[in-house]
């Protein structure tokens, strides 16, 4: 065997999405020399193809009584707002059982709570790194609307907004010309009661703004390199990457923010957190689709229309199927032709289609906290829809955590080990 290359670091972030960029430079900012690291290099994931959303008011956990009341029809239907591929069925069930336990009226209750908690941090640490000119550009706010096929489906609704109101998100709501003077051309069926958020806030191009950070991290004396990380260990002083090449890099701070591959790298470490994959599809249409003015949620179909890079993206729904089973475009085509029946007008011609990989716990709840290898050893991710929402409070945390300082928020309830405990 050859001689081992050995390299040394202080930080080493493990993934350049916006969770790893937003780390790397809230730990730059506390003076650390910091490496991130990412097979592919900024912005290849999920954090170039989302929604763009800022969906700080989205508290409510996708494990509820609600959702295992609706799961049954939505999984009859392969192409709709939840869908689990055969080929990963066995292998997901136990993450489908903690999910259920996670969907019991008290536990969602005690999620609700963390998720509500986080998000207002996040609402705060995000418009501080938006206060930035070079990140400011990058967004927008266009205000949210809410829609939903009539009274019945919006009074079914009711308690959700409660939740909201009750956490401090502000909303109102409208109906029949208002909802046609918000967003017109919306098909006759939404304009019954739906739900308006005024100040709802978006990045213009998700991959633009996460490239944006990255700039802005090497501008600030960070580094980025495209490389992979094959297994971390834990060293008496930090932490050791195996890298290809029986290359070796110690670091005296690793942070795991890789997304849906954190899973395996968690592992090594003696986390086994049940983290999952979900894949979402969109579809982005170019300038001149649609007269899009804000940000669309389609409740009860499971997809988004947002306005994004000057033209409209359609996407969303859930698909629970791993990283390695081939992309099912049919389900991004099956969100464009309901898209079309409800924005009557929307022209579909020229799109770009995307499926990209969000990395889910059962609970909704991102992992953040140290690692049980040691708390030179840091895990951030499992953030699901919300990595980009929660992006800029999760690096506030991550370098508190290095710091040895107490994080601004209870994390117990982030704790890579919260599985372990019997509920």
């Amino acid at each position: 065997m050859s001689p081992v290359n050995q390299e040394t670091a202080d930080v080493v972030v493990i993934g350049a999405g916006v969770v790893g960029l937003m780390a790397g430079r809230a730990l730059r900012a506390e003076g650390r020399q910091v490496l991130v690291l990412d097979k592919s290099g900024p912005a290849s994931g999920a954090s170039a193809g989302n929604a763009g959303i800022l969906a700080f008011p989205e508290i409510l956990p996708l494990a509820s009584p609600g959702i295992l009341r609706q799961a049954p029809r939505w999984l009859a239907d392969p192409l709709g707002p939840l869908a689990i591929r055969p080929a990963y069925a066995l292998r997901i069930a136990p993450w489908l059982l903690r999910f259920a336990a996670a969907s019991r009226p008290a536990r969602h209750a005690e999620i609700l709570a963390a998720q509500a908690t986080i998000m207002r941090l996040a609402e705060a640490e995000m418009q501080r790194v938006l206060l930035e000119p070079v990140l400011a550009r990058h967004a927008m706010t266009t205000g949210t609307l809410d829609l939903y096929d009539g009274a019945s489906a919006f009074d079914s609704a009711r308690g959700d907004w409660a939740a909201k109101e009750k956490a401090g998100f502000a909303f109102k709501v409208v109906g029949g010309d208002e909802i046609e003077s918000l967003q017109p051309g919306l098909h006759a069926r939404f304009r019954q009661k739906a739900v308006y958020t005024e100040d709802g806030r978006q990045i213009i191009d998700p991959r633009l703004f996460t490239l944006a950070l990255a700039q802005r991290l090497e501008a600030e004396g960070g580094a980025l390199r495209r490389d992979e990380v094959l297994k971390v260990e834990p060293a008496e002083a930090g932490a050791v990457l195996t890298l290809p090449g029986n290359r070796r890099l110690s670091a005296k701070t690793v942070v795991v923010a890789a997304g849906a591959w954190s899973k395996r790298l968690a592992g090594w470490l003696g986390d086994a957190v049940p983290l999952e994959t979900e894949r979402g599809y969109n579809t982005t249409l170019p300038a001149g689709a649609f007269d899009l003015r804000r940000q669309l949620y389609f409740n009860g179909h499971g997809f988004v229309a947002t306005p994004i890079g000057g033209g409209v993206r359609i996407g969303g729904a859930v698909e629970l199927g791993g990283l390695n089973l081939p992309p099912n475009w049919k389900r991004s085509d099956a969100m464009l032709a309901k898209a079309a029946q409800f924005l009557p007008g929307l022209r579909t011609e020229g799109g770009t289609r995307w499926m990209g990989f969000r990395p889910s716990m059962p609970d909704t709840l991102a992992v953040i906290g140290y690692s049980a290898a040691g708390r030179h050893i840091i895990h951030a991710f499992g953030h699901g829809h919300l990595g980009l929402t929660q992006s800029a409070a999760t690096a506030r945390l991550v370098a508190e955590l290095a710091a040895g300082r107490a994080p601004s928020i209870d994390l117990a309830p982030f704790s890579p080990r919260r599985f372990k405990q019997t509920r």
